[in-house]
């Protein structure tokens, strides 16, 4: 499932370590977006993460579930593309 994650992070230090755990998840498309191909269990982890980190008082996150077939209409006008999984893994 496709899943873009937008954050606004007031304070430096949370918005780095927020910014290194989501390369683990997905592809940064901006500063503070990313784009995210994530099973169930990982869009689970994701959402523990933001919780840990974003402070509601001061920040805010946004997750956008995309259905596949919205994912494969995303268009992109300039900038990175959406890193695409492999059709098959050599094991």
């Amino acid at each position: 499932m496709l899943v873009v994650v937008c954050y606004d992070i007031s304070d430096d230090n949370r918005r780095t370590r927020l910014y290194k755990r989501m390369q683990g998840y997905g592809t940064p498309v901006q500063r503070s977006v990313f784009e995210c191909d994530v099973r169930p269990a990982e869009l689970e982890r994701v959402r523990r993460l933001l919780r840990r980190l974003v402070d509601p008082a001061v920040d805010g996150a946004r997750l956008y579930l995309l259905c596949e077939q919205c994912a494969r209409r995303v268009e992109v006008v300039a900038g990175r593309r959406r890193e695409q999984p492999p059709d098959f893994l050599i094991v």
